[in-house]
């Protein structure tokens, strides 16, 4: 178990990267509603997809050159895949949040909009919980420790699984 003064020395290290990570999400929040407001008129299924496509973008290119800049480089494709990717899965943990509030619950907008909100910011809240962790845990790739891993942070995912199995170990007769 980790000494108090371990734990000290790491959220301290860490509170620079939750601070950036806040202030792109907040940023990124208003500028998701901002986006959807002036879009609405063409639906609001559209608006949120071109406001999750711009916001999603802006994000990933903030973390990537402020939050997680001393982190390890590895292929812009791989990178905001994993990044869209994750953002997909922090939406479906925050809008299961208002289903489980609306279905499991029996909220309704007319009668529980406190709740809502309530609801609503705890999915907020696991779903940014589970985006840090997923961004510096699989996108950005903290900074090798021996030299090795340099190698691996070079390939791109897809090219580099295509690489391993094109090879031929015995030729062919």
């Amino acid at each position: 178990m980790p000494s108090a003064r371990e734990l000290t020395d790491h959220l301290r290290r860490l509170a620079p990267e939750v601070l950036a990570f806040g202030v792109i999400g907040a940023g990124n929040t208003l500028l998701y509603m901002a986006i959807t407001w002036v879009a609405l008129p063409i639906g609001a299924v559209k608006a949120s997809v071109i406001a999750t496509v711009v916001t999603t973008t802006l994000a990933y290119i903030a973390n990537r050159y402020w939050t997680y800049r001393n982190h390890s480089r590895t292929a812009l494709r791989r990178e905001y895949t994993l990044f869209f990717g994750f953002n997909l899965v922090g939406m479906v943990i925050q809008s299961g949040s208002i289903a489980i509030g609306k279905y499991g619950f029996g909220l309704t907008e007319q009668h529980d909009e406190v709740a809502f909100m309530a609801v609503t910011l705890i999915g907020i809240v696991i779903a940014t919980v589970f985006r840090f962790w997923a961004y510096r845990t699989f996108v950005f790739l903290k900074p090798p420790v021996d030299g090795h891993e340099a190698d691996l942070t070079e390939l791109d995912a897809v090219a580099g699984l295509a690489e391993i199995s094109a090879e031929d170990p015995q030729p062919s007769r």
